[in-house]
């Protein structure tokens, strides 16, 4: 193969990494030619039978490798082709083997694709021996005809460095075959999947949404005010769709939860035109929450017409936070609102809070009828709401005793056998312990301020034997994440293994985590998700990493699975990106998800999708990125007010979620030397009596440890800072010495300047390493914390 190898060194790089990869248990996934993952056929296959069950080839490509093979035997000397057919069959037939990718050096899509399988080094020699002539015909790479005389450097020329794939010995790998085309976890339990990016350069994408009304756009909400159309080619259009954003409430405060929070089409609007929309609105310190009613415009489809806003209903928001957002349509045609509690800490409002209170409308999921107001009421009350006729109750109430709901959504069901369908799952934020999931049903309570998760919140009103609350399916602990994003259970086409699995995120770890229940017992499962590992994702248009704060969970149309993060959660900082979820293990056949979009006439300019976002080579799974802390302005994502009291807990178990990978953090100023600190490391050095998370910032760079001299210095680095060493929040950035001068020691760095989302000060802005025009009476400290300064 020298002739398309790119040197020898590049050959020993490669060997190299394949035995790390093997060395970690980490073998790549199969993969076809055309870079996607392998699938079940249709219907069998009548040439290349062996891969009916699974595989590379749809009926058309297993005909046009028959046709090939009698083509082939047409050109063959008769007497040659009666001992060479099974090895030509053998050979063709690798087209359709799950393993294509590695049998032909497919991975890399930017050198050519063998011409031949590779193959393992006694089949070869055998294959020499009496049907070297077949290649000729066989192959057009005339360099490995020139070999045909030297029996080693032709099976030399035809192997492959990663033995474990030539072809025929990976038939009977049980490593390599033994879970074929299902999802693979690691070690530790963690699904891997794959990402596409599908739109970026958003502000904070709070919702993506489709019409139903066959056109398979999708729109994506900002947190400002403004909803985006894009079309099934990933395209925008320059104008906006909608454009509230004077008349939303929101900041560009890091983790401000006012804004533009929910949008839902109406189940008919491709003959209405109608939807809906969830914001916050303000004057002074008076704040609610507005659900308005918009319709399209009559002159172009990807336009609404702003003069048509009807206000469906307001309520008061008695704090800036804890304000729910979702809307969503059921199959019964209702109107589904999802509040908050009204904010605060322990939901403090009357006697028992809002969530318990049924005569007020927050801590609740509504459910309204909005259809046919075009005259009389904006909104009807359905007759089987389950507190009609209650005098203490708001009609509208369909569920109670929720905190914070943050994303639901409506299960489509099985797509075989419709089992599960019209399921409402949602993620309710947790106050200081516990993130939970719900399985929301009419009339039932969900324990907030009661409980929280499976234990108690508040010891009182959870021994109240009236209270009937409903267990969540699943909860977290705070140290697996602090604010959960709820999100869909698949039902796509794309990929079958995921079908059923629900799959959701945490804002502030970034984690992706699933559940998949077992229909026998009725519990759930849980597996965290993680990036592929290897050369999982390493294939065109497929990436194998996210930012970090996970905003919100869509789906597409046709069900597809898609999920919106930023890396700086700001409504005014365009770093969102919408990412497709893609199973590499397993897709559907070609032809069967393709999709017919009604034509939508386009009005102005489109502006083409350019992907950002790049593949990140590593040697094992991509570990989860680590949000930092969101700071100022309230929040939903972390707890507001010490417990209680000591939790009881439920005679239900809690699921255990399973285990963190790795060791936690190091938190505080280092107690002793590290022998080797990393380039870029800190510790804090603070006066005798000073509390921890404050002091002189120390670094590591260049052999040796120095401070940081910096009259400019701010919070963005300040925050650098404390979250390398384990602190979630930055108090502020402490200057001129407050905490001591290093007189000790060199200074390092001057003039830093972060945007904060660094992993340490040396990727930072910088006057240079050991250059600075200033002295230790300047020294920089910070003022870190683990608790929310702001509450």
């Amino acid at each position: 193969m020298a002739g398309r190898r790119a040197g020898a060194g590049t050959g020993v790089w490669t060997l190299l990494a394949l035995l790390a990869l093997r060395a970690l248990g980490a073998a790549a996934h199969p993969q076809c030619l055309d870079f996607r993952p392998p699938f079940r056929p249709p219907q069998p296959l009548r040439f290349c039978a062996q891969y009916s069950a699974f595989g590379c080839c749809a009926p058309e490509h297993d005909a046009a490798l028959a046709r090939r093979f009698g083509a082939l035997e047409a050109r063959v000397d008769a007497a040659i082709w009666a001992e060479c057919a099974g090895y030509a069959l053998d050979l063709l037939c690798q087209e359709c083997s799950p393993y294509a990718a590695h049998l032909y050096d497919a991975e890399d899509p930017s050198t050519p694709l063998r011409t031949v399988p590779g193959l393992c080094e006694d089949y070869c020699l055998d294959l020499w021996q009496s049907c070297r002539g077949l290649f000729r015909h066989l192959s057009p790479d005339r360099e490995l005809w020139t070999l045909e005389g030297n029996r080693a450097k032709f099976c030399r020329y035809l192997s492959l460095d990663d033995t474990d794939y030539c072809f025929p010995r990976l038939l009977v790998n049980e490593n390599l075959n033994s879970n074929l085309g299902r999802v693979v976890a690691d070690a530790m339990g963690c699904l891997q999947l794959c990402l596409e990016e599908v739109a970026n350069g958003l502000r904070n994408p709070v919702a993506m949404v489709h019409a139903q009304d066959g056109s398979h756009r999708f729109f994506v909400a900002e947190q400002l005010g403004l909803v985006w159309v894009y079309l099934p080619d990933r395209s925008r259009l320059e104008k906006p769709f909608l454009n509230i954003s004077r008349a939303v409430l929101t900041s560009p405060w890091e983790g401000d939860e006012r804004g533009f929070l929910g949008l839902a089409f109406h189940p008919s609007f491709r003959h209405n035109g109608k939807l809906y929309v969830y914001y916050s609105v303000g004057v002074g310190f008076h704040e609610w929450i507005r659900i308005s009613e918009f319709r399209v415009s009559e002159d172009d489809a990807n336009a609404v017409d702003h003069d048509s806003e009807r206000i469906i209903l307001e309520i008061e928001e008695p704090a800036s936070n804890h304000n729910g957002g979702q809307l969503l349509f059921g199959d019964d045609g209702y109107l589904y609102i999802f509040t908050g509690d009204g904010g605060m800490a322990g939901d403090p409002f009357g006697k028992f809070g809002n969530a318990q209170n049924k005569s007020a409308l927050l801590g609740k999921v509504l459910r309204i009828d909005v259809n046919r107001n075009e005259r009389g009421p904006l909104y009807r009350i359905p007759s089987d709401n389950p507190f009609v006729g209650d005098p203490a109750a708001r009609p509208e109430v369909y569920a109670l005793g929720v905190r914070n709901m943050w994303r639901c959504s409506f299960d489509r069901g099985d797509p075989a056998s419709g089992a599960g369908r019209g399921r409402l799952f949602c993620g309710d934020v947790g106050q200081n312990k516990f993130e939970e999931v719900d399985l929301v049903e009419r009339g039932r309570n969900y324990g907030w301020r009661a409980r929280e998760g499976f234990e108690c919140y508040d010891r009182k009103l959870c021994a109240n034997t009236s209270l009937d609350d409903v267990l969540p399916i699943f909860a977290y602990p705070h140290k697996l994440g602090k604010s959960v994003t709820g999100g869909y259970v698949y039902r796509g086409c794309e990929y079958p293994n995921l079908n059923g699995l629900y799959i959701f995120g945490d804002f502030m770890s970034g984690r992706l985590m699933s559940l998949r229940e077992n229909l026998g017992t009725g519990q759930w499962r849980y597996n965290e998700i993680c990036m592929g590992r290897g050369q999982t994702c390493a294939f065109p248009g497929l990436i194998n990493n996210y930012y970090p704060h996970i905003i919100s969970f869509a789906e597409d149309e046709a069900g597809e699975l898609y999920f919106m993060s930023t890396g700086v959660p700001s409504a005014t900082v365009a770093r969102g990106v919408v990412y497709k979820m893609i199973d590499p293990s397993r897709r559907a056949p070609p032809g069967k998800c393709q999709i017919q979009a009604a034509h939508v006439k386009v009005r102005g300019r489109l502006i083409h999708f350019v992907p950002k976002e790049k593949f990140i080579r590593r040697t094992e799974s991509t570990p989860r990125p680590t949000a930092p802390a969101p700071t100022k302005a309230p929040r939903r994502s972390r707890p507001t007010a010490a417990p209680l009291a000591p939790t009881l807990r439920p005679a239900r178990p809690t699921p255990r979620p399973g285990r963190r990978r790795g060791g936690g953090r190091r938190r505080g100023r280092l107690g002793t030397a590290v022998p080797e600190p990393s380039n870029g490391a800190v510790r804090l050095v603070r006066p005798p009596g000073l509390s921890p998370g404050r002091g002189r910032v120390e670094v590591f760079a260049g052999g040796r440890w120095g401070t940081v001299c910096d009259d400019a210095w701010d919070t963005k680095g300040a925050a650098v800072v404390c979250r390398q060493l384990g602190f979630a929040y930055t108090v502020r950035a402490a200057k001129r010495a407050e905490f001591g001068e290093g007189h000790t020691l060199p200074i390092l760095l001057d003039d830093v300047r972060c945007t904060g989302n660094e992993r340490n000060l040396l990727e930072c802005a910088h006057a240079g390493l050991g250059s600075h025009n200033c002295g230790h009476q300047e020294d920089a400290g910070v003022v870190c914390s683990r608790e929310n300064p702001d509450l």
